[in-house]
């Protein structure tokens, strides 16, 4: 298989996680491939994945080799691989705009960003780069609250022709207007808010859906994070926090047998606890009614490394993407982004939605009729 080539937004701890992943299993097979959903989708597996563009906008990155800039200070996943060979790509100056809350900078330098004091890039460099390196397909790793800068980087990926995984909740894939712009261009989209492989929104709304399939009144719920990343930390900007807020709560109410009222649903992140660090701990609470009306709750504690657990799903969500650019469609990826993401365009539950994307997979054409595709896509390319 051909390589399936990326450029990466933000060089943080999700992108340390990814990167290692690949390393990590880059040298295993199929039967050695724990904690992947899907070890071959259409053909290609996580060997094909390959990063030839990276961007981000602390001093300790920008100009080093990718392999050397994800164990850069604020970093503080857990380090899973150290033998993570050298990209030879080399991570470039981003753009700024609202990619950092006022209230980090100046703090702790080892464990928020040392701004580069270097140029930044208008829209056309950020253009060339993508196109000049062959990316394919851009992520968003921006921190939560980037609106600007989101918008941003999603226009560089129009103008570039290539696909845009949104893995903040920032709503591009979910807003109307940008995915029809992305469906024009013939390019492919998944979002918004990507979700972990076993984490606190995809199980609370497993729980969920498991109170309406056994007829239990759900009352009341509340989700409370704490971790100890620059991620929780950009979050006690409490202005940056609505779209978080509104993309996990509405991942729980979709599946609810009835809407609760907002006095009664809580879902959100909650602090930052600084010795944390990419540890993150989930208390959920569900209050309700069994048979005779007889009150019942139930409380649950999850600790996961953070980034880590995103980074398989984020794998699959390459993957699917690629696939999508073979078979020369563009717009929102539905089965995809319902199954990946918190906030797609159109909310499903979760039995559904793995429908919907092992359908997707299903669907992928032969090499002979991927070749025969690709000359479609290229006239969608650039502009």
């Amino acid at each position: 298989m051909e390589k399936i080539k990326i450029a990466i937004i933000g060089v943080g701890n999700c992108c340390s996680a990814l990167v290692q992943g690949l390393a990590y299993y880059g040298n295993k097979s199929s039967e050695q491939a724990i904690g992947l959903m899907h070890w071959d989708m259409g053909g290609y597996t996580p060997h094909d994945i390959e990063i030839v563009a990276a961007f981000d906008v602390d001093r300790r990155k920008v100009g080093k080799d990718v392999s050397e800039a994800i164990f850069a200070k604020p970093n503080c996943t857990a380090t899973f691989c150290k033998d993570v060979p050298t990209s030879g790509t080399i991570v470039q100056m981003g753009r700024v705009l609202d990619g950092i809350s006022d209230h980090m900078r100046g703090y702790d330098p080892q464990r928020t960003f040392l701004e580069a004091d270097l140029p930044q890039p208008d829209k056309a460099d950020i253009v060339r780069a993508l196109v000049e390196s062959g990316a394919e397909i851009l992520l968003n790793y921006l921190p939560v609250g980037s609106e600007q800068a989101s918008r941003f980087y999603a226009e560089c990926a129009l103008a570039a022709g290539t696909a845009f995984i949104n893995h903040i909740p920032v709503f591009i894939a979910s807003d109307p207007l940008w995915s029809g712009r992305f469906e024009e261009k013939g390019l492919p989209i998944i979002g918004d808010d990507i979700k972990s492989q076993l984490g606190a929104t995809i199980t609370h709304r497993v729980l969920t859906d498991l109170f309406k399939k056994r007829g239990v009144k759900l009352e009341r719920t509340y989700q409370l994070n704490t971790g100890g990343n620059t991620d929780f930390l950009n979050m006690l900007n409490r202005e940056r926090l609505s779209s978080k807020k509104k993309s996990k709560t509405e991942a729980v109410q979709s599946v609810t047998a009835e809407r609760l009222t907002d006095e009664n649903i809580h879902v959100g992140p909650s602090d930052y606890v600084a010795w944390q660090k990419d540890n993150k701990v989930c208390f959920i609470r569900m209050e309700g009614r069994l048979f005779g009306d007889v009150p019942m709750n139930l409380e649950l504690r999850l600790s996961v490394e953070d980034s880590p657990n995103s980074a398989g799903v984020t794998i699959d969500a390459i993957r699917c993407a690629k696939m999508a650019l073979d078979r020369g469609e563009g717009g929102v990826l539905e089965g995809p982004s319902a199954y990946f993401c918190k906030h797609p365009p159109r909310q499903v539950n979760d039995d559904e939605a793995y429908r919907l994307i092992e359908a997707f997979i299903r669907q992928h054409p032969t090499q002979v009729e991927v070749r025969q595709i690709k000359p479609l896509r290229a006239a969608h390319s650039g502009s």
